[in-house]
């Protein structure tokens, strides 16, 4: 015995420090994967030298003599920073996410692969002009430069993540860049999942009015009545039976098509005479996913050449060589999602006689198809054929469940803008350096396809402008459908008849009130002469920034500006609060604890307040008190926070008592569903954050997602790759704060919001300001993984001048690329 335990101490001694010491070392050669602060390489195919200087807070200042040769630039600077985050851009574009993530990442690649965005990348790539494709290879070089480059001593050469997943990353390829600006669009697009909730709706039974009671119409719009969709569809009326497995909204790390998780967005300009400065002010936040890092990579671009020197300055996309979101030297533009109607979902019939055929208006046709090989990490390769029809591909059955709802001997296939072969959108962003006017600028539009955008402008001269820029199919006028749900593939009143023109598309410049606005509500008035949408995204942000910016005759500041991207004051609870409150006080049951908080907040959900918490979390428990009874298995993929439906519950202007449960004999009314809402809601705070409400904070339960993809979904991982800090707001604030309240395990964490927030002053362009949700850097060792979540939360900002006089002396780092 004594020898044993003498060997156990020899081994302790001995053994521990030494793993100790490879632990240690493994650390350092990971840590060692950043890029060192300053270097240089020689790279082929530039014109001139190219600087990359980046300052305290990680921002790069990209210099060079032509416009490529700053795109190679922001190539290297992006390969650098976010290797990674490229890597699975890429990936997903070719529906190849299982080669790296395994299992979980299956029915996100049979679902990419089958709508072929990596093939209509390459398309749209040739058929880009020389220009263009210039451009695009230019900034691979960059890309592939650093891929390319010998490791240094005792260092990964790759990011964390791949050498924890045994990955390394393929060259960058130019349609790459195409690849990564459409899955915007895969982020972006909304309609599809409209057209979904209507076919679940009509396939239980629902009436059309009954479906506009839980999908009402917009203020100022007035569809056509919704025909029958069962009767169209010729759906079946029997028990809905859900396939296991089947949800396209938890498509594995990247929940690729989230409904909660969809963009949004806040944007104004001022003209000058509505300013403090008498110049004007463009201010911009959109609203996407919350991710780690930052969906967004700031920049400045500076080209100095015979002809001066031009700058471009802002939000860049991680795989793509321009900025999105941002300045030159005369001009200012910010984005918000327009959310216009550019999918339909087509039913076809499959030959009963022949199952390669699809019924068309011409008669019988046989479908498109190729044979697909998904490799997958870890497991045996997934072998499945992708078909395609007249209209576009065909739906995978998973689909949001698409397969339980069809009909017998029927598929969906999905006609999209974004599938376009000719897309030319990436033109749109290269060629930004020039414009010198707000009319230039909306004139470089013309060549961009998708997602449509609602751009506001501003220029030096004073004037400003909206443009919203994409591309709208038209409709047959006898479709009486217009876009609301899935329709005939076989009647040929359902077809596309062109495209919107682009003298067409809503434009505006320098309108007498001296401002816009836009927030994803309806952007058009009565007499516009096209279709868009028929589902806008609620008008409480709209009208907030109506009131706020739009008609606030104040004259405004920069900082006035800010103050409105922090504003957290909630509209919808503002008009529905009351209502919920009046109908239960005094009843029994009620906590008097809870009615007093509430009776005295102001309906701002700040970090520091229980009752934004306790508000929301009795908004969650009467929405499903309310509709889950009625909308059985089509309930929890419609389920969010939606203020217009339950005011217009509240308020009695619903075709029928969606307060009544079905499952009892009796007829419940909206006051007893309230009470008994509350009270569990209550129940649940309580086991969530304890038994002390006067300890309930919002902030504490609303952080900030911050998820990475894939470690967010490994929980010894999540807590060193997400980035999360508490956030103020909520569902219909202008600092927005989405929370998915049917996700039971964290329904009031925040998953979307201001992905990035910028104001540009045209009194002094290089006082701008700019600010993302996480850092520059993607790599988790790095002190930029994560120093902008505090500033975000805070809605504070940096600035990022192009004057190098104001930024050099802040350089922490240069890098400089020699032509060779």
């Amino acid at each position: 015995m004594r020898g044993i335990i003498k060997a156990l101490v020899r081994f302790i001694f001995f053994a521990v420090p030494l793993v100790l010491i490879a632990a240690g070392a493994g650390y350092v050669w990971m840590a060692r994967s950043l890029p060192p602060v300053s270097g240089s390489m020689t790279l082929t195919g530039l014109a001139g030298p190219v600087t990359i200087s980046r300052d305290q807070n990680g921002v790069p200042h990209i210099t060079g003599s032509s416009v490529n040769d700053v795109f190679t630039g922001l190539g290297f600077a992006h390969a650098q920073d976010r290797l990674w985050q490229m890597e699975v851009s890429r990936m997903a574009a070719q529906g190849r996410l299982s080669e790296m993530f395994g299992d979980p990442t299956v029915d996100s690649d049979i679902w990419l692969r089958s709508m072929a965005i990596h093939e209509a990348s390459q398309a749209s790539y040739e058929a880009l002009p020389e220009a263009g494709k210039e451009a695009l290879r230019a900034y691979a070089a960059g890309v592939n430069a650093w891929i390319e480059r010998e490791g240094r001593a005792f260092a990964a050469k790759w990011p964390p993540e791949f050498v924890i997943l045994g990955h390394e990353p393929e060259l960058w390829q130019p349609a790459d860049t195409v690849g990564a600006v459409k899955m915007m669009s895969v982020s972006l697009g909304a309609n599809s999942q409209f057209e979904m909730y209507r076919l679940g709706f009509a396939r239980i039974g629902l009436t059309s009015e009954e479906i506009n009671d839980l999908l009402p119409p917009g203020p100022g719009d007035n569809p056509p009545p919704l025909p029958d969709i069962a009767r169209l569809l010729e759906l079946d009326n029997g028990p809905l039976k859900i396939a296991d497995g089947g949800s396209q909204a938890d498509m594995g790390p990247l929940r690729l098509d989230e409904d909660v998780r969809r963009g949004a967005s806040n944007n104004w300009v001022l003209a000058g005479e509505r300013t403090t400065t008498g110049q004007p002010i463009v201010a911009n936040d959109p609203h996407l996913s919350l991710s780690a890092p930052s969906i967004w990579y700031l920049a400045h671009l500076r080209v100095s050449d015979d002809g001066g020197t031009h700058n471009l300055v802002g939000a860049t996309l991680a795989g793509a060589p321009f900025v999105l979101l941002g300045r030159n030297d005369h001009v200012a533009w910010g984005f918000t999602n327009t959310a216009s109607d550019v999918q339909d979902i087509f039913v076809e019939k499959v030959n009963p006689d022949n199952a390669d055929e699809y019924l068309t208006p011409d008669g019988w046709k046989e479908f498109g198809s190729k044979r697909e090989t998904i490799k997958v990490s870890g497991g045996d390769a997934v072998e499945f054929t992708r078909r395609w029809t007249r209209h576009g591909p065909v739906l995978p059955s998973s689909y949001r469940n698409i397969g339980s709802y069809l009909p017998e001997g029927t598929v969906a296939s999905l006609q999209w803008v974004a599938l376009a072969r000719d897309d030319t959108t990436v033109l749109s962003g290269i060629d930004l350096w020039s414009d010198t006017t707000v009319a230039e600028f909306q004139a470089k539009m013309a060549a961009y396809v998708t997602p449509m955008q609602s751009m506001v402008a501003a220029d030096k001269a004073g004037n400003i402008g909206m443009i919203a820029p994409g591309r709208v199919p038209i409709r047959h006028p006898d479709n009486r459908v217009m876009g609301r749900a899935p329709v005939p593939g076989w009647d040929a009143v359902y077809d596309w008849q062109g495209m919107i023109p682009f003298a067409g598309l809503p434009r505006e410049i320098n309108p007498a009130i001296g401002a816009i606005g836009t927030a994803n509500a309806k952007i058009v008035g009565p007499d516009y002469p096209y279709f868009l949408t028929f589902d806008w995204q609620e008008p409480w942000r709209q009208d907030r920034v109506k009131d706020l910016v739009v008609e606030n005759r104040q004259a405004q500041s920069p900082e006035m500006s800010r103050d409105v991207q922090a504003d957290v004051f909630s509209p919808a609870f503002a008009v529905v609060g009351p209502k919920m409150i009046g109908l239960v006080e005094g009843k029994k049951d009620v906590d008097p604890r809870m009615i007093a908080l509430l009776k005295e907040w102001d309906y701002r959900m700040v970090r520091d307040s229980a009752a934004p918490l306790v508000f929301l979390a009795w908004f969650r428990e009467s929405m499903i008190g309310i509709f889950e009874d009625d909308l059985g298995p089509t309930f929890k993929p419609w389920f969010r926070a939606r203020g217009v439906v339950m005011d217009n519950v509240l308020s009695g202007r619903t075709s029928r008592n969606w307060c009544d449960d079905r499952t009892t004999t009796g007829e419940e009314n909206c006051a007893d569903v309230l009470a008994m809402a509350l009270s569990r809601a209550v129940v649940d705070l309580e086991e969530r954050f304890g038994n002390e409400p006067g300890e309930w904070r919002w902030g504490a339960a609303h952080l900030s997602a911050g998820e990475h993809a894939p470690f967010s979904n490994v929980p010894v991982l999540k807590r060193i790759f997400d980035v999360q800090v508490e956030s103020a707001g909520g569902p219909f604030t202008l600092d927005r704060g989405v929370t998915p309240l049917s996700n039971a395990k964290t329904p009031y964490i925040n998953v979307s919001g201001s992905s990035f927030r910028g104001i540009y002053d045209f009194a002094d362009l290089n006082n701008s300001t700019f600010i993302t949700t996480t850092g520059q850097s993607g790599n988790v060792f790095s002190r930029h993984y994560r120093d902008f979540a505090v500033p975000w939360s805070n809605v504070e900002s940096i600035r990022i001048p192009t004057d190098p006089a104001l930024y050099e002396e802040t350089i922490a780092g240069t890098w400089q690329l020699v032509p060779g």
